[in-house]
């Protein structure tokens, strides 16, 4: 017996939600199938109460709210068609909603953003959507995009509509490890017997841990927490370019509490506080860099990063009088930022994860030798006041200390 039929939107490379609710058959067993195979082949999920995978789609069964959920992780061109969302009453009856499920292909339904926000500091992240009602989620190891808990988002704020859409901004506060990976943001509709949730806005919160400042040849301890349902997964340390699929792993621990060690790197991982931690020994400029903290999942990555800088041991003693120009090299690596800043400690100039505080007056310059790994610090015009020590460089600092003099007597 057909109850109803419904008219579904998805987007391709976006997630769905489909919820079929069939309150009054809460322990009976429930399907979806596609009526273009004749409903040959239904989908369940097998077992109640859990969530499980039944081809490309997640599925489960509720037995106390009476619905079925469905999950399109990735929706493709071959999701579309009419499906039927039923349960068996019996063996001679069923009942099931059909609904049509569309897939629009045109990129501009689909965003892909990418977001950091500083551990303990606050995110804002913002999306647009249809009329509908908002849906905010976070994937979970396996993938499906389920909401999250409103203790985890501060406020959810949707403004006025902009071209039949609402911008919608939502705030994580006090952000933790356990906040970083992959949220979704999406349109919810409500009919009698469904709700679909269509996601095509697609975060990658990655959460950037304060930086560790060394000097050459010291040790450096790179401390990784991660959240504590973690605790059986391989962790890995990783520095530079970190994705899934070209990562350079320094370590990967084994799946117990234990310490491993590679000549000058040490990995550790403390299950009971919930932290690995990689320690290296006899610092170099080699060392210095962006490093990934990983939780190794079925699916992917979960991030988290710091960057380690290095103070080297060599320092630039300059002496100048007032209206020299002076010009001081500094080294960078590949994609950094050139960065000069004025201060007494190295820790001083270091902001928003590796940034230093560039010097912003017409008489300081910049130019640029990437093939040899150095950037050229011009300054005209010295005046008394520039005197004192500086630090140029981004991952491998330098100390500078300029002295400029009043002009020689003459």
């Amino acid at each position: 017996m057909m109850e109803e039929f419904i008219y579904v939107d998805g987007y391709s490379g976006g997630g769905l939600m489909i919820k079929c609710e069939h309150p009054q058959y809460k322990t009976k067993p429930k399907y979806i199938c596609k009526e273009s195979d004749g409903c040959s082949e239904r989908k369940n999920p097998g077992v109640q109460d859990e969530w499980m995978e039944n081809g490309d789609v997640s599925l489960y069964d509720d037995t106390r709210a009476g619905v079925l959920m469905v999950f399109f992780r990735e929706l493709k061109a071959a999701d579309a068609g009419t499906y039927r969302c039923g349960v068996n009453v019996s063996h001679y009856t069923e009942r099931f909603t059909e609904l049509q499920l569309s897939v629009k292909h045109d990129e501009k339904y689909l965003q892909m953003m990418t977001e950091s926000a500083h551990f303990g500091e606050e995110i804002n992240i913002t999306c647009q959507i249809p009329e509908h009602n908002v849906h905010f989620c976070k994937e979970d190891d396996s993938h499906i995009c389920q909401n999250i808990s409103s203790s985890k988002v501060t406020q959810m704020n949707g403004s006025s509509v902009r071209n039949k859409k609402r911008v919608f901004t939502v705030i994580i506060s006090k952000v933790s490890v356990r906040d970083a990976g992959v949220y979704w943001c999406g349109a919810e509709t409500r009919d009698t017997y469904l709700t679909f949730i269509s996601l095509n806005t697609k975060i990658q919160l990655i959460v950037i841990m304060p930086p560790v400042v060394r000097h050459e040849g010291e040790s450096a301890e790179i401390i990784c927490p991660y959240d504590s349902i973690y605790k059986s997964k391989p962790k890995s340390l990783c520095k530079g370019k970190c994705s899934t699929r070209d990562r350079n792993t320094l370590h990967e621990t084994v799946r117990e509490e234990k310490e491993t060690k590679t000549d000058r790197l040490t990995l550790n991982d403390d299950v009971t506080a919930s932290v690995f931690t990689g320690t290296i020994t006899g610092l170099t400029a080699e060392d210095a860099g962006k490093y990934w903290c990983a939780v190794t999942l079925e699916r992917g990555l979960n991030y988290l990063y710091t960057h380690l800088i290095i103070v080297m041991n060599d320092e630039l003693n300059l002496t100048k009088y007032e209206g020299d120009d002076v010009s001081i090299q500094c080294k960078h690596q590949d994609e950094d930022q050139k960065s000069f800043c004025k201060a007494h400690e190295a820790s001083m100039c270091v902001k928003d994860g590796v940034s230093l505080e560039t010097i912003r007056d017409d008489r300081f310059s910049f130019s640029d030798e990437a093939s040899t790994g150095v950037f050229t610090v011009n300054i005209t015009d010295l005046r008394e006041e520039d005197s004192g020590i500086y630090w140029c460089g981004v991952h491998v600092i330098m100390r500078v200390h300029l002295n400029v003099s009043k002009e020689k007597d003459r």
